[in-house]
């Protein structure tokens, strides 16, 4: 019988999760049913249920599901009790639900993909949101020297870097603490979307330092733009859509599909505005 998954969001239209997933399921001669469910904004664990009901078995999570999902899992990974929200879901054998998080993993795995050595690296962060609580365990794991979390609401930044303190050197503080040269640098607000960015010292990024985006589009966002004007490489999220779906696919089905073709493909389509 043919596996059921989907992605849960609202609005979630504009997904290409269901792309994704087909494509890793047909590298390895399967075939999935993987649907887009616009959940109502009240009753989330309703269509959960009823998903599972009609024979599903596993669903990605999207904006502005993910907390929800964190409260309606019966268990939870470390790093979803980290992150404090869940973007997967399973449904297991005893029909409970497995709550996890692979959002932390795709990005580091997209970083490793392109080369950018985390381990003592100096690493700033921009946002004290939920996308960067979400990143964060991933990313002090790979044993950075320091990070620095940066935010308007400075008081917000040394909350969430107190959280984390236990994994390593992480501090939290306003735009006004930005000093010195950063190995990388990730913009995790969707500012720049906006054509909005916070005041950052132009001196910002090491020799060879790396900027990082994690929103994409067809063009490069305004953060990525100034950080190439400043001479960082840049890098935008893409690949960590691709790579945090690798690592859904394989809670549920326990093999790694190859991403390179996945992501050549899906940039291609974003290009082209598709």
């Amino acid at each position: 019988m043919t596996e059921r998954y989907c992605v849960f969001g609202h609005p979630v239209g504009h997904s290409r999760s269901p792309s994704i997933h087909s494509a890793f399921a047909a590298q390895h001669g399967a075939t999935i049913d993987y649907t887009a469910i616009e959940a109502p904004l009240d009753d989330f664990a309703g269509a959960w249920q009823a998903f599972t009901n009609t024979g599903g078995v596993g669903a990605n999570v999207t904006v502005p599901f993910k907390e929800e999902a964190f409260r309606l899992a019966d268990t939870l990974s470390e790093r979803a009790k980290r992150a404090g929200a869940v973007n997967t879901l399973s449904l297991t054998s005893a029909g409970t639900t497995q709550g996890d998080t692979t959002d932390g993993v795709g990005l580091v795995r997209d970083l490793e993909h392109h080369g950018v050595a985390l381990k003592d690296s100096h690493v700033l962060i921009l946002g004290a949101g939920g996308a960067v609580r979400g990143v964060l365990e991933p990313i002090l794991a790979t044993g950075p020297a320091s990070v620095l979390i940066a935010n308007r609401t400075a008081m917000k930044a040394r909350a969430l870097a107190a959280d984390f303190q236990d994994m390593g050197s992480v501090e939290g503080g306003g735009f006004d603490t930005v000093s010195g040269a950063y190995d990388l640098v990730i913009n995790g607000t969707s500012a720049s979307l906006a054509g909005d960015l916070p005041p950052l010292p132009d001196s910002l990024f090491a020799s060879n330092g790396t900027a990082y985006d994690m929103m994409y589009g067809a063009e490069p966002t305004v953060f990525l733009q100034w950080a190439r004007e400043r001479s960082a490489r840049t890098l935008d999220g893409l690949g960590m859509l691709v790579e945090q779906a690798a690592e859904s696919y394989y809670l549920w089905r326990g093999k790694h599909p190859d991403t390179r073709a996945v992501l050549e493909a899906l940039r291609a389509d974003v290009v082209a505005g598709q």
